[in-house]
């Protein structure tokens, strides 16, 4: 239960699709991948394991994954389309069977690589059941982060070191929704700090944040 938020975590959402774990649940990666990634790609290799990689075509996981990279809610009745919606958007989608274990060590795995010339990175996600989602693993920049994973989860890049700005958000954080863990990454142009809240942020709190820590990324 330590991972779950409430007992509609293990119920799961409204959604379009037979499965909570195969399909809400890859409607979350994807949508989280887009959102670390932060703008439209062109080209995006989804590497399945274990379980998603048996059963993705049969559970609708394929198109599920599309329409979270088109910022689909899990109940969007455009999901089974998602696929053609985004090869007209002019995203390469590619779809991977691999063998053995999942790197990030459960047994619906989805592993996102997402490039567009210029920025590539890779976000590792499984679904853990009723549509609620991990994110264990990112790499970006040549920085290989492994993640605690539940979320939800508040994601600043800051540019420089010992930034005052991330002591503020940290601060923040920790009043409106609980500060569960803090951790910090090297990346090539600065660090990267993964805040693991105990609640979700009210929309309002969320407008604020963006507006003063630019390129915040919040993942629930």
């Amino acid at each position: 239960m330590a991972n779950y938020r409430s007992v509609f975590d293990i119920i799961g959402p409204v959604m379009v699709g037979p499965s909570s774990s195969h399909t809400a649940g890859a409607v979350a990666i994807g949508n989280a991948a887009r959102l670390i990634f932060q703008k439209t790609p062109k080209k995006v290799i989804v590497h399945y394991y274990e379980s998603f990689a048996k059963t993705h075509r049969g559970h609708g996981t394929d198109f599920a994954i599309a329409g979270g990279l088109l910022g689909m809610a899990p109940d969007d009745e455009r999901i089974p389309k998602a696929p053609e919606m985004v090869a007209k958007a002019g995203i390469k989608l590619r779809f991977v069977e691999e063998e053995g274990p999942s790197p990030i060590n459960h047994p619906n795995t989805a592993i996102i690589d997402l490039s567009d010339g210029e920025k590539q990175i890779t976000v590792g996600g499984c679904s853990i059941g009723g549509g609620t989602i991990e994110i264990r693993l990112i790499e970006l920049q040549g920085c290989k982060m492994n993640l605690t994973g539940p979320l939800p989860m508040v994601l600043y890049q800051s540019n420089e070191k010992n930034n005052p700005l991330v002591s503020q958000l940290n601060e923040l954080l920790d009043q409106e929704a609980g500060l569960q863990k803090l951790q910090k990454w090297p990346v090539a142009n600065g660090e990267l700090y993964e805040f693991d809240i105990e609640k979700y942020l009210a929309p309002e709190t969320l407008a604020s944040l963006q507006e003063k820590f630019k390129g915040i990324i919040y993942l629930k």
